[in-house]
C-alpha cells in the first residue's frame, strides 16, 4: 500500500551523511489504512526504516492517519500544518523532528 511504498522510499533516500547529522528514531502510530507501528531509524549506522518497532526506544513518536503520513512525505501536506490541525500529536523532541522535515 501508499505507506509501505513511502517507507521504501524512505529507506532508499537514506545516507550515511544523513543518518550522521541527524542522529534520531522516529516512530510513527498510524492508523486507518496502511496502520500500525512504523519507525525511521536516523541514528543507527546506516539508517533503517519499516514496520514495527524501532531497535531502539524513539527520540520523537508521531501520531496521525496513515493517509496523512503518506501526504506528509510526499509533501502535500506540511509536517507542522498536519499538528497545527490537530489531526496528529507529537511526542519529543522538536528539533530532530525539523530535521526530519529537511529531509522530506
Amino acid at each position: 500500500g501508499p505507506v509501505a511504498e513511502t517507507f521504501r522510499v524512505i529507506q532508499g533516500a537514506m545516507t550515511e551523511e544523513y543518518v550522521r547529522s541527524t542522529q534520531g528514531i522516529f516512530q510513527f502510530e498510524l492508523s486507518g489504512d496502511g496502520g500500525g507501528t512504523w519507525y525511521i531509524d536516523l541514528k543507527t549506522k546506516g539508517g533503517s526504516a519499516g514496520f514495527g518497532k524501532p531497535p531502539v526506544t524513539a527520540d520523537v513518536v508521531m501520531s496521525m492517519s496513515g493517509a496523512d503520513f503518506v501526504k506528509m512525505f510526499t509533501d502535500k501536506l506540511k509536517p507542522f500544518m498536519a499538528f497545527m490541525s490537530g489531526n496528529s500529536s507529537i511526542i519529543g523532541d522538536m528539533m530532530l523532528r525539523l530535521s526530519l522535515e529537511k529531509m522530506l
